[in-house]
């Protein structure tokens, strides 16, 4: 099983939603989320004067797929989420050694269904 940890921009989660949908991956965790990476944050100006602000507001995205839907996963974020500009985000990818259903204990990838 993998962990799909992507950060994408606010305006892109119904996209993704339903990309991930439409390839049958159902379950997700969203979080809303403050960070920058190559972009170095951004400016505005209040009043007059421009003021920096060093994190952008993004969303971290969490799914847990099987090993064999990990491909499609990351596709579907990727072509929902990329608008080709800077700040679109980016999918770390990591092990999860167990998963477990609290209601029935179903461990491993049947807990995932």
């Amino acid at each position: 099983m993998k962990r799909i940890q992507a950060y994408i921009r606010i305006n892109k989660l119904e996209e993704v939603k339903a990309a991930l949908e439409d390839h049958g991956i159902l379950g997700m965790s969203v979080e809303e989320t403050r960070g920058f990476g190559a972009q170095q944050g951004q400016s505005e100006t209040f009043r007059g004067s421009t003021y920096a602000l060093n994190l952008v507001p993004k969303l971290r995205l969490e799914v847990v797929v099987c090993d064999e839907d990990l491909e499609v996963a990351v596709s579907a974020i990727v072509a929902a989420a990329q608008t080709g500009e800077l700040g679109d985000g980016k999918i770390f990818v990591s092990e999860v050694a167990e998963a477990v259903r609290i209601r029935t204990g179903e461990r491993g990838e049947s807990a995932l269904k």
